[in-house]
């Protein structure tokens, strides 16, 4: 019988505070930490206007070889670890799959993807492709992926090799269990623990940011205005008691 391990999912309060800070945002906070390429470079946002958060369950795809992987083998459906890390699906789930970047195989389809929302699944992340796009489209599940393609995942070159390990999506590093910030910008990776300090250094960017959008909409001085001059620190200190 095929095993997998579980992931250790982060505070629930962390994931609901990065709710409310974008993409951008955080990454740009990551890299003022030294994080410097936070962002998942290649999956693109599939029905703009969806954001999510929440924790990785990681799947990771191999190129095939014969000696390791033949068809055969899928025969019994339940070998099939594409399928054992959504068995691992929890309400806020994030799946991100390393596939290689590989255009030619669908990792996840109709099926799999409405067992993946009735599980309360948050959205999926593949570097790579997924199938079955008329239905899944329906489901209106939130996706970040290459692209699509009718072939099913292991109908050509690569097959999934484990579930929740360490893995490398669009050219960054994710843990399991790693909390998942994804919007129109792009799908970020957030270490749990940088994200108290994430968290409080982008609601300080997030304020400042809000008081100099409506001074630069009145046409004032960009010089003065971003980044917030100390000049103006009085300013905004003053807009935000009228805030409160």
């Amino acid at each position: 019988m095929t095993h997998t391990t579980d992931i250790t999912r982060p505070p629930k309060d962390l994931i609901e505070a990065l709710k409310e800070i974008g993409a951008a945002t955080v990454a740009g906070t990551l890299g003022h930490m030294g994080f410097r390429s936070p962002h998942m470079v290649g999956p693109v946002a599939q029905n703009h206007g969806k954001s999510i958060v929440g924790p990785a369950l990681t799947l990771q795809f191999l190129p095939q070889r014969p000696d390791l992987f033949n068809e055969g083998e899928y025969a019994d459906p339940e070998t099939q670890l594409h399928r054992h890390v959504l068995y691992h699906a929890q309400e806020g789930d994030v799946v991100v799959v390393d596939a290689r970047g590989d255009m030619r195989s669908g990792v996840f389809g109709d099926m799999m993807s409405t067992y993946f929302k009735g599980r309360g699944g948050a959205g999926i992340v593949i570097d790579g492709c997924m199938r079955d796009r008329p239905n899944v489209e329906k489901l209106d599940l939130p996706l970040w992926l290459r692209g699509w393609t009718p072939n099913y995942h292991v109908q050509t070159s690569i097959y999934p090799n484990a579930v929740n390990v360490p893995i490398a999506c669009g050219g960054v590093t994710v843990i399991p269990g790693d909390i998942i910030v994804a919007d129109d910008d792009g799908a970020v990776v957030v270490p749990v623990s940088m994200a108290p300090m994430v968290i409080e250094e982008a609601q300080k960017h997030h304020d400042w940011e809000e008081f100099s959008r409506e001074k630069l909409m009145q046409g004032a001085p960009l010089q003065r205005y971003y980044p917030l001059h100390d000049d103006a620190r009085g300013e905004y200190e003053a807009w935000r008691k009228t805030r409160r």
